[in-house]
């Protein structure tokens, strides 16, 4: 996922890139701003690994730094997945052979699964909502655990609000995709969709016929 950032450094990622990196003047000159202005900037994207420096020696001059873009922040100038989702979401549920449709959308679930991985099945319920928490927090989401009569997984902000609007059903399959990590009862009770600030998931242990499935 997209990692946040703020929109002015976001405009100077890019100009960064566009210049091929450069040295403290250097990036000054390009961007019209005070090398003050500009380090608190390197400072803040070289902490989220989105910009990386090296030492260059020329000819008997002092050695200086000169600043670029780094390979994960050129994946996240390029991350703009949103269209290419789009198309592929709805070409899946185009397909009109019910048998292959459902092969292809349970092939989405493992690698959402895999990605994410099984949590530790053998410790409590809570315990496994954490580590899937810490997870999802790793790939960029705003996730945390309520309290309530059932264990609460809490989504801030949809994932999905692009496909999610169109296409509901996304919504399903990801309360699917975590009951599988947690091996447990996964249930949508809120939805962005409907006008929530949030997106609800209660977690309830299965059953020992359930789990044996």
């Amino acid at each position: 996922m997209r990692v946040a950032i703020d929109p002015n450094d976001q405009n100077f990622l890019e100009q960064l890139h566009r210049m091929c990196g450069g040295t403290i003047q250097e990036i000054c000159d390009a961007v019209g701003v005070t090398a003050t202005a500009v380090r608190q900037r390197l400072g803040r994207l070289e902490a989220q690994g989105l910009v990386i420096h090296e030492v260059v020696r020329a000819g008997r001059g002092r050695p200086h730094h000169v600043f670029r873009v780094s390979d994960e922040g050129l994946r996240h100038l390029g991350e703009n997945y949103r269209d290419l989702a789009l198309i592929l979401w709805r070409s899946i549920h185009r397909i009109e052979d019910d048998a292959i449709r459902n092969t292809v959308l349970r092939h989405v679930q493992d690698e959402f699964v895999q990605q994410y991985g099984r949590v530790t099945s053998e410790i409590p319920i809570r315990d496994r909502m954490v580590q899937l928490q810490q997870e999802l927090s790793s790939h960029g989401y705003d996730v945390e655990i309520g309290d309530g009569e059932l264990p609460v997984l809490r989504e801030n902000s949809c994932p999905y609000q692009d496909l999610a609007s169109t296409d509901p059903s996304i919504c399903e399959m990801e309360a699917d995709v975590y009951s599988r990590i947690l091996n447990a009862e996964v249930s949508l009770t809120q939805c962005c969709l409907d006008g929530h600030s949030f997106c609800e998931f209660h977690v309830q242990e299965l059953t020992a016929s359930e789990s044996e499935k």
